[in-house]
């Protein structure tokens, strides 16, 4: 079966399911749009990567790159290999340099790893055809700063961050790092670099 090169494309809060995100996938030589609905953690967990944070202990996703690289595995490819009743399948394609393996992974799990092994993504043909979709990129959330998609993840308001300084902002950041409450630390620093860039 002929496979297609996916590259994310966006991620926002879903409009049709509480406490869900939405992950947009692209084909990269293509218009269409794979959207697929995941959970908060893994939403947090692919946008910490893509704005290159670093928590101060290691995520699950950064615990098992941690765990493959220390055993010379290596994570060469996702493949979104099956769509059942709504549901995507995927699996890690990962190889120790002498033989390649298929590992069956949720697809929210298996794109958080994608970023953190800089593997491209693919799915099958059949699968864009049945749930793929043409979207107006205009339309889709940006991803220059990622986190600023999940700012809905946290219930503080954004004025509450503009009438601090950035010095204060800095401060609340690491706090927020330390704790371990990386939604809020994604909302502190998508209002740090809005000023680096006004």
């Amino acid at each position: 079966m002929k496979k297609v090169r996916l590259e994310i494309v966006g991620l926002s809060y879903s409009q049709t399911q509480s406490g869900a995100y939405a992950l947009v996938l692209g084909e990269t030589a293509g218009s269409r749009r794979l959207p697929i609905i995941i959970g908060g953690f893994e939403a947090q967990a692919i946008a910490i990567e893509l704005e290159k944070m670093t928590p101060t202990r290691p995520l699950t996703h950064d615990l098992f790159k941690a765990f493959s690289e220390t055993f010379l595995i290596d994570v060469t490819e996702i493949l979104i290999y099956n769509l059942v009743e709504g549901i995507f399948f995927a699996k890690l394609v990962c190889t120790d340099g002498t033989r390649e393996v298929e590992i069956d992974a949720r697809t929210s799990d298996a794109i958080a790893l994608a970023v953190r092994f800089n593997c491209p993504i693919f799915t099958y043909e059949f699968i864009l055809k049945s749930a793929g979709i043409v979207l107006d990129d205009d339309s889709l959330p940006s991803l220059d700063n990622p986190v600023a998609k999940l700012e809905e993840m946290t219930s503080s308001t954004e004025g509450e961050y503009q009438s601090k300084s950035s010095e204060e902002l800095k401060n609340l950041l690491q706090t927020a790092l330390d704790d371990e409450q990386y939604e809020l630390a994604s909302k502190i620093r998508d209002e740090l670099n809005t000023r680096k860039q006004s």
